[in-house]
C-alpha cells in the first residue's frame, strides 16, 4: 500500500506539473506578426542638447529631460509589441482600451521603493494593463528599454507614472489594430 501510495502522488505531481507547462505555454503567444505594423518605437524622455549637455561621467541631471513621449501615437497590429526607450526618471503605465488622462485619479500614489523617497508615482490600477519599473532603482543610470506586448485591438493610455511628469502632460496613445496575420 505504501508504494502505491507514493506511486499515485508522483503521477499527480507529474500531472500538475504537466498542467503547469501547457498553462506555460498557452500564456505566451508565439504566432509571427510580421510586417511595418509588428512593433514600433517610442522615446519616452528625450535628453537635451540645447545648451550643450555632458552626462560624462554618468552625470544625471533631470532637469536637462524633456517629458515626452515622441511620437505621442504609434499604431501597431493586436500581437504586436512597443519598444518603449526610456530616456530619463520615468515609469511606463499602461491603461486599457478607452482609457482617457481625465480617467486617471493623481491622488492615488506611492512613494518609490528606494531612498530618497521622492518623487511620488501614480498607483491608479483600474484599467491598468501595465505598470512599468521603478525608476528610482536605477539612480543614476536611468536610461533602459521596456519591450511591451500588445494582445488585443483598441486604444491604450500610456502615461509617466511620476506624478509631476503626469501632471505636465507626459502622455500618449498606442493604436492596436485587428490582426489579419493569417
Amino acid at each position: 500500500m505504501g508504494k502505491a501510495g507514493i506511486g499515485s502522488a508522483a503521477l499527480a505531481v507529474a500531472g500538475m506539473a504537466t498542467s503547469a507547462l501547457a498553462q506555460t505555454t498557452d500564456d505566451h503567444q508565439h504566432e509571427p506578426v510580421i510586417g511595418p505594423l509588428a512593433s514600433a518605437t517610442v522615446s519616452f524622455g528625450q535628453w537635451q542638447t540645447e545648451p550643450p549637455f555632458d552626462r560624462f561621467p554618468n552625470i544625471n541631471n533631470r532637469t536637462r529631460n524633456q517629458h515626452l513621449l515622441i511620437p505621442e501615437e504609434v499604431t501597431i497590429r493586436a500581437g504586436g509589441s512597443v519598444n518603449f526607450i526610456i530616456a530619463g526618471f520615468h515609469q511606463i503605465l499602461i491603461y486599457g482600451d478607452g482609457v482617457e488622462p481625465t480617467d486617471i485619479n493623481p491622488t492615488l500614489t506611492i512613494p518609490v521603493s528606494v531612498p530618497p523617497l521622492e518623487p511620488l508615482l501614480i498607483n491608479d490600477p483600474t484599467n491598468r494593463v501595465y505598470r512599468g519599473l521603478d525608476p528610482a532603482i536605477f539612480r543614476p543610470f536611468q536610461d533602459r528599454v521596456e519591450v511591451v506586448h500588445f494582445q488585443n485591438p483598441g486604444i491604450y493610455l500610456v502615461i509617466c507614472g511620476v506624478l509631476v511628469h503626469f501632471l505636465d502632460g507626459m502622455i500618449g496613445y498606442v493604436r492596436v489594430l485587428p490582426c489579419h496575420c493569417h
